[in-house]
């Protein structure tokens, strides 16, 4: 298992509409096995693979708190079938999108479809923190991030900062 580094905004690879799966194979478990490392080490519940440049319609999450077991969840080719009229506001944060948080409102529950990582179809009803969870990732399939769902200043003086900083790392 490989820690991969994880893509930041601004990069636009991170605004992509990722492909879907076509068949999984070892490679596609070597990635599975990646992004659960990169997720750890980095402190996160949820990545997709569009956040370490994998273009393809996968992500992972695993929602248990430090003190339960794992709770290991892969999301191949998944789509949303049905989510609640209820919403839910959330404080939500991003691994491409460091230091960053903001309220987010979103269906409270989510079912979703989707190949697990040995290819077998499921269908899953999702509430809490895993329907917020599994509705951030696959935004980042569709190559939607959090801060579009915030108010277009903050979104703004967000982006403007990581263009800053990306701007600044270039000429050191």
């Amino acid at each position: 298992m490989t820690i991969r580094p994880i893509i930041e905004l601004p990069d636009p690879s991170l605004r992509e509409v990722s492909k879907p799966v076509a068949e999984i194979t070892d490679e596609t478990r070597t990635l599975i096995a990646d992004m659960f490392e990169t997720m750890y080490d980095a402190e996160g519940i949820g990545l997709a693979a569009v956040q370490i440049g994998v273009m393809q319609r996968l992500f992972v999450t695993d929602i248990a708190r430090d003190e339960e077991s794992p709770q290991q969840l892969v999301f191949i080719n998944p789509e949303i079938v049905w989510s609640s009229e209820a919403g839910e506001e959330y404080e939500e944060g991003c691994l491409s999108i460091p230091e960053q948080k903001g309220l987010v409102t979103r269906p409270s529950e989510v079912k979703i479809t989707f190949l697990d990582r040995e290819g077998a179809s499921q269908e899953m009803h999702c509430t809490g923190l895993l329907a917020i969870c599994v509705q951030h990732e696959l935004d980042h399939l569709n190559g939607v991030l959090f801060i579009d769902y915030l108010s277009r200043l903050k979104r703004e003086r967000i982006t403007k900062k990581f263009a800053k900083a990306r701007r600044l790392e270039g000429t050191s």
